[in-house]
């Protein structure tokens, strides 16, 4: 039996739903990294960077790579960029009407006094 469309969506967005793999999504933007870099860059413990770049790696998202003792991290493929610039873009956006309403709220509270 099939998962519907927007099933398969839902879980892909809830695999998204974590911020180190948000992290990882957008480090990973310029290009591959060696887990070391990762752990700098995102300054957890080895085994939480660990077990959230296995859900990426499971969820074909990521591909990792192995040279000699080094483990590197790679998108999966251009669209995961994407993903991550759309996202940007619509929480600016979210945010920019969140900005507006605020001011709007804070100007009538002000004309109240």
């Amino acid at each position: 039996m099939s998962v519907p469309p927007y099933q398969a969506k839902a879980e892909f967005f809830r695999m998204l739903g974590h911020p180190v793999r948000i992290r990882v999504l957008e480090l990973l933007q310029n290009g591959p990294m060696p887990v070391r870099d990762l752990l700098v860059a995102i300054d957890v413990e080895p085994s939480a960077l660990s077990q959230q770049l296995a859900v990426l790696r499971r969820s074909g998202i990521v591909t990792a790579s192995r040279e000699g003792s080094t483990v590197g991290y790679a998108p999966a493929g251009g669209d995961v960029a994407d993903l991550m610039q759309a996202a940007r873009r619509i929480l600016i956006e979210v945010l920019s009407g969140q900005g507006a309403l605020l001011a709007e709220l804070r100007d009538v509270e002000v004309a109240a006094r």
